[in-house]
């Protein structure tokens, strides 16, 4: 299928869940996907909220991005942030950077400033949209364009699932789509400051992100189903080795 084709029928399915899962929401971490998927809605379904998770550990640039994108829609970007006395108990309790000692406690930094606001951000929401697309990790290889989220008891929808990378930088090129800049800099995925660096060439795309941890423990909890498909690729790999 041609980069066309497929923008046409993300367009389609987009004017769908704005039809038929109204209120529905893009959950928008200022990547190149959501980017893209930022620029369709603006175009082709302006009645889809959208919506970003500050950290309140962000890159600059991310916020320069978000400024930007707020500036060249003209479309409102809700923003969500942890909880302050949540936030005040995990640093008190294990210090600013605890994320770095165990998984345990990078976990539940990532639940306090993702997990949880998230959870607010779709709460009364029928459906939410991201940017996941296959290509982007092993885990991500079985990922449907729709699917029920049961952990937040609503339809998903991965609309760029079978989207290549070119097909997305080719569409930010040709659409002149904002961008974070951190993307020119080796950056292919973006999260938190402290827990992103750029890739060296032959890297894994999401290499990236918190690359002090076995590729087995990189998920943050936004998305239950990938954290599945880890714990099934681990036990694959147990179950060779054996």
């Amino acid at each position: 299928m041609s980069l066309t084709q497929k923008i046409e029928v993300v367009k389609t399915l987009l004017q769908q869940i704005e039809r038929d899962y109204a209120p529905a929401t893009l959950a928008n971490s200022l990547g190149a996907e959501d980017m893209v998927l930022t620029d369709l809605i603006a175009k082709v379904a302006p009645g889809i909220e959208i919506f970003s998770l500050d950290t309140g550990r962000l890159h600059d640039a991310t916020y320069k991005l978000l400024q930007k994108a707020r500036e060249h829609y003209r479309v409102p970007f809700k923003v969500y942030y942890p909880n302050n006395a949540e936030i005040e108990e995990y640093v008190n309790r294990n210090g600013p950077n605890a994320f770095y000692e165990s998984v345990e406690l990078r976990k539940r930094c990532c639940h306090i400033r993702k997990v949880e606001p998230l959870k607010r951000a779709l709460t009364g929401k029928k459906a939410w949209i991201t940017g996941l697309r296959r290509e982007q990790a092993a885990t991500r290889t079985e990922l449907a364009v729709s699917e029920f989220d049961k952990s937040n008891g609503l339809q998903k929808f991965n609309p760029l699932a079978d989207w290549t990378v070119l097909d997305v930088w080719t569409y930010i090129r040709e659409f002149e789509v904002p961008y974070n800049e951190l993307h020119d800099h080796h950056f292919p995925s973006i999260g938190c400051a402290p827990c992103t660096r750029a890739i060296t060439p032959g890297e894994d795309i999401r290499a990236g992100r918190w690359w002090w941890e076995n590729p087995e423990t990189k998920e943050c909890g936004l998305h239950p189903a990938d954290e599945k498909h880890v714990h099934t690729a681990t036990a694959a790999k147990q179950l060779n080795k054996a």
